[in-house]
Order: structure tokens, then sequence, then C-alpha cells
């Protein structure tokens, strides 16, 4: 009888551990979920010590997030940097998300700074691409689309090219983007390509861009630690080349990737992988 008593109560004492030891992994889960919602800046200079860099800021890949009461943390965190330009990479919209947070961010922002925006895979999604364009330009914010606007800031000339996202372009229409923006520059300014996708580097190192601006990626949503590695990235699979940060090209472009700021909008949670806006003087 005693025997039987204490197998039951073995028993009982394993069940609770069990218990305890997944109630807490769920708590970790849930703490670290919570961690890596919380978005950060970061920064690159390749001013080479310039007195007065131009100072420009990223923002990619909100899937129209919430980021506080009328977008007031993102835009904190924006202002705080004090950029010369801000450029909007692509899927600041979502397709199924309400349009409120991104329109929010988008007119906040156009307000204060310089602004430039191309489309992403999102907007085409929505099937309101158009519209959403539309929306854009009417808050005062440049749409790219093939295109090319010069601006000058601190005594610096930079060619702004932008090219919509290739979803609902044939690749020689995707091509004549590039090559109609890319003959509106001059080989005495800077020039910047803002595109949504980061793995067209294949057409990217045919042209001279100084700087590429890209999203899309996520940081391949699930960071590996340690070795700064992504899990899984649009149109590029497992283990991606381009997930966030910089990198050069072959031709000598560099490509500055963000991590992107979408949260609720993705089926799967961020680990390890913080969304970010992006800094960097030229």
């Amino acid at each position: 009888m005693k025997n039987t008593e204490s197998k039951i109560s073995q028993k009982k004492n394993i069940i609770k551990a069990i218990r305890i030891i997944f109630r807490s992994l769920a708590a970790l889960l849930l703490l670290m979920t919570l961690w890596f919602f919380v978005p950060v800046t970061e920064d690159f200079d390749f001013s080479e010590g310039d007195p007065k860099p131009v100072r420009c800021v990223l923002i990619t890949d909100l899937h129209s997030c919430f980021y506080g009461k009328d977008q007031k943390n993102l835009i904190k965190m924006v202002e705080k940097q004090e950029p010369d330009i801000v450029f909007f990479g692509g899927d600041i919209f979502d397709d199924r998300l309400s349009d409120d947070n991104a329109v929010i961010l988008l007119e906040a922002l156009s307000k204060e700074y310089k602004c430039f925006y191309v489309t992403g895979n999102h907007e085409y999604w929505s099937e309101r691409c158009d519209e959403m364009k539309e929306t854009v330009r009417k808050l005062g914010v440049t749409v790219l689309a093939g295109d090319c606007e010069s601006i000058t800031v601190n005594g610096r000339t930079i060619d702004v090219c932008g090219v919509d996202d290739p979803t609902r372009l044939y690749e020689r229409q995707f091509v004549e983007q590039l090559d109609n923006a890319y003959a509106k520059t001059d080989e005495d300014h800077i020039k910047i390509l803002l595109t949504h996708r980061p793995e067209r580097t294949d057409l990217y190192e045919k042209y001279d861009f100084d700087y590429i601006l890209s999203g899309h990626a996520h940081a391949g949503q699930i960071r590996i630690p340690f070795i700064n590695r992504g899990i899984l990235a649009p149109n590029q699979g497992f283990f991606p080349k381009y997930t966030g940060g910089v990198y050069e090209l072959e031709n000598g472009s560099v490509m500055i990737l963000s991590r992107g700021l979408a949260r609720e909008s993705t089926p799967l949670p961020r680990f390890f992988n913080h969304p970010e806006i992006i800094v960097f003087e030229i």
C-alpha cells in the first residue's frame, strides 16, 4: 500500500514539475516576444569625417503597425535623429491592416522633413496601390516609380532614384524603371536608389549607385543568436544572404538594408530581431 502511495506521489510531483517547466517556458517566450517588439535605431556613418554630413532616416516594412497613440513612439524616434531626409522603402501600408497608422506617420513626418517613398509588395497585394500612392502624394511625400529627383542638402546634391516593387511588373518593366531613373542622374552627384527588394543585386550592380536603400527581408524574421543570421526571408528562402545591415556589392555600391518595423502584421513573432529604423550619414 505504501509503495503504491509513494508511486502516486512521485507521479504527481513529476506532473507538477512538468507544469512548472512549461509555464516557465511560456512566460519566457512571452517576455522574449515583448522584448523583441521594442524598436531600436541602427546607425551607420559614411560621411568620412565631413563636418556637415547629410543625415538620413530609412523606414521600411511598417505594414501599418501600431507604435503608440498617433504613432508618437515612432515619430519621437525619428525626431530625435534630426534627419535631413526620410526615405520610406516600401510596405509602409499593409494589405490586411487599416491604412490609418501608415497615414498618420507619413503625414507627421512629411510636415517636418523631405520624404521619398516607393511601393512594396504588400501595397500591390492590397489591390489599392494606385490609391495608396495618391494618398502619399497628397501628404506631400515624393513618390518615385522609375524616376529620379535631385535634392541639395548642406551643399551636396543628391539624386534620389526609386522604383516600384516588381510584384506587378514584368522583368523588362522593372529594368525600364531602373534605366529611366538612372538616366536622370549626374555623375558628379551622390546617387541613391530606393527600392523595396534587396535580393535583386544582379540588376543593381549594373548601375553606378552610391547607395541602395532596401527592406523586405524582415531580417529573416527569427535571428540566430551570436552568428547574426536570419532563418527565412521572402524571395530568398531559408538562411537568406541579405537580411539587414550594410553590404558592399561587387560594383562598389553600398546596400543599406533595414530589418523593418513589422510587428502585429506578421504570423510569426520576431525573435532576436528588434524592429528598427536606420539612421545613416553621407
